[in-house]
């Protein structure tokens, strides 16, 4: 019976297409139901108990700082920064793609914002620039995934709440697998760039790079602003959300005089709405991962796996596949809080670091955002481009296949995402 209510019932209505919060919200209502020990007020106190977190509040300030950096100039600069270094590179326009994703990930943190803010300045060029179509939406699509691997990443920031861990500790455990695979689809366009034979474009000029370098400084300062805040013990992740929202306000209105005062209302407004959706997801499952926790759910599960004596590397690549499969359907937020509850003592039980499974799962999700049929950043692509969805998923397809060799080189080298935890170590 606890299968089919907490797993074959919501799976059953995800694909009549309820929504994944009205999903949540009436397992967790017939789980309490079923349970003559708990109250129905203690619903409640935990639906609106999983939105009382300081950290929390880290996720809508990023959201609104990556929507001012989309429309205020700082992601239009930044992307021209990037094409100045890498002109003359066959492949230049490609590599710029997946360099803006690693830059605008650095000052947002947001899967989608990355996708609509580099694609509307860059689907164009690479479609009339001897990419093709598909190629281009591919990696637009796929590109906006680094923008939640790098820090500040908000799937990380809901892992640390839901898991207990430390935030700072998982921003500083991510950066070389955002980085890594930043290389590898690198690797994968240059590639494909020479046996298309894409033409060149301008080679980099010194008086280019010195140009767009001053005109970009105050977009390439907001990563540095965000960062070196978080990692300068200046301030914490939530407060560097706070401040990347007042930098970007001014300098998108008084810098670089993109937007005006009522602009921003607008963008606050428009972000307001995302945020709530987001909000009212990470609610519905806070109350469902508590019901989970409470029926004892996750403990039968760890005594289960340990009943299989699986071996490390076996119980990885099978929590790697399941993710895979839940990121396709799911969006992060959800997923970290409803999985957590039910893997972390899987993981710790293995002796698994809980910052390694973090970026772990973050990743897995990541890729979930553009894998066919239901990553959130293919229908974002598909209504900001009008490319139809068969298109969409040939051309992530590939990227798809470079993003998995990554996750299986973080997966089972942990020393990629633990070795720069050391400099928290006093």
């Amino acid at each position: 019976m606890t299968i089919l209510l907490y797993f074959v019932l919501p799976v059953l209505l995800l694909v009549v297409g309820i929504p994944i919060y009205v999903i949540l919200l009436l397992t967790a209502i017939l789980g309490v139901a079923g349970m003559p020990d708990l109250p129905f007020s203690s619903l409640q106190t935990v639906l609106f108990g999983s939105l009382d977190s300081f950290p929390l509040l880290a996720v809508p300030l990023f959201v609104l700082a990556g929507d001012i950096m989309g429309h205020g100039g700082l992601a239009k600069r930044m992307i021209a920064w990037a094409m100045s270094l890498i002109g003359g590179i066959r492949g230049s326009l490609a590599l710029t793609t997946i360099a803006s994703a690693e830059l605008f990930g650095a000052m947002s943190g947001s899967s989608v914002g990355c996708v609509a803010a580099i694609g509307r300045l860059l689907f164009p060029s690479l479609r009339d620039g001897g990419y093709g179509q598909t190629f281009a939406i591919g990696i637009i699509a796929s590109s906006g995934a680094i923008a939640v691997i790098i820090p500040p990443s908000i799937p990380m920031i809901i892992y640390g709440i839901s898991a207990q861990q430390s935030v700072p500790a998982l921003f500083l455990a991510g950066i070389f697998p955002g980085l890594l695979i930043g290389v590898l689809a690198a690797v994968y366009v240059m590639i494909h760039a020479r046996l298309k034979i894409i033409p060149l474009t301008s080679r980099a000029r010194w008086n280019n790079i010195a140009a767009s370098t001053r005109d970009a400084s105050w977009s390439l300062g907001a990563p540095a602003v965000i960062l070196g805040g978080i990692y300068g013990g200046i301030f914490t992740p939530t407060e560097a959300a706070g401040v990347a929202v007042v930098y970007a306000a001014l300098v998108s209105r008084y810098i670089y005089r993109e937007v005006t005062w009522a602009d921003l209302w607008q963008i606050t407004k428009s972000s307001m709405y995302l945020v709530s959706q987001l909000m009212i997801i990470v609610a519905a499952a806070g109350t469902y991962s508590w019901l989970l926790t409470t029926s004892g759910f996750p403990q039968h599960m760890v005594e289960l796996v340990q009943g299989l004596h699986l071996s490390t590397w076996a119980l990885l690549l099978w929590i790697n596949v399941l993710l895979l499969v839940v990121g396709s359907f799911l969006e992060p937020p959800a997923a970290i809080l409803i999985l957590t509850p039910i893997f972390l003592p899987i993981m710790q039980a293995a002796g698994i670091d809980p910052i390694h499974f973090g970026i772990i799962m973050t990743i897995n999700l990541a890729i979930g955002m553009f894998t066919p049929p239901f990553g959130l950043n293919l229908f974002a692509a598909h209504a900001l481009f009008r490319v139809p969805l068969p298109q969409i998923y040939r051309g992530v397809l590939p990227f798809m296949a470079v993003y998995l060799i990554a996750l299986l080189l973080i997966t089972f080298i942990p020393a990629i995402s633990l070795s720069p935890l050391a400099l928290l170590k006093p």
